[in-house]
């Protein structure tokens, strides 16, 4: 689990430059965007915060995220 106060500090990649890309922590492994809706794995305890990640997981609904999260491709 991400600790509260880096949650408080990371932002979207993609949305950050043009609103706030607050993030949501979804099924205790997932970041959410609260903006784009971009979602990013959090794998053993560490956000992965790529774009193209987010981009991946984008149209899958918050329920059918896997838990735990696959590797990074």
């Amino acid at each position: 689990m991400v600790n509260q106060e880096l949650l408080e500090l990371l932002r979207c990649p993609a949305c950050v430059k043009t609103s706030p890309g607050m993030l949501e922590q979804v099924r205790e492994v997932w970041l959410v965007c609260t903006d784009c809706g971009r979602k990013y794995p959090i794998v053993e305890d560490i956000p992965v915060m790529l774009i193209s990640e987010g981009d991946r997981w984008k149209s899958t609904p918050n329920a059918d995220l896997p838990v735990p999260p696959p590797r990074p491709q």
